[in-house]
């Protein structure tokens, strides 16, 4: 499986609520196993510049990129790149991952 994770930050306030809503498209892609839009929380003691996460998992590599090739995500991106700053995502194996308890 591979979790598929991308972090936001959106410079205007006024604007947040529009980044959501433009994420949130995304779930209506039928690829993904799994796929939320979350606010994030502000709680972290060092660094608090990311306001929005999206975090999907998907079975495999050819799921990824049906995710990416469908028009829903192309709808997205044209709500929100114009109006997000910081853009960090991440795609990795679980089959590689170090988890809790040595698995």
């Amino acid at each position: 499986m591979i979790r598929h994770i991308v972090f936001f930050s959106v410079p205007d306030r006024e604007d947040l609520q529009t980044v959501r809503e433009g994420l949130a498209i995304l779930t209506g892609i039928p690829h993904a196993r799994h796929l939320e839009i979350g606010t994030s929380a502000k709680s972290d003691l060092f660094d608090n510049s990311v306001d929005l996460v999206v975090y999907g998992e998907f079975d495999d590599e050819v799921a990824l990129a049906a995710y990416r090739a469908h028009p829903l995500y192309q709808e997205s991106i044209s709500i929100v790149k114009p109006l997000r700053e910081l853009r960090i995502a991440a795609d990795y194996e679980t089959e590689g991952a170090v988890v809790s308890g040595g698995e």
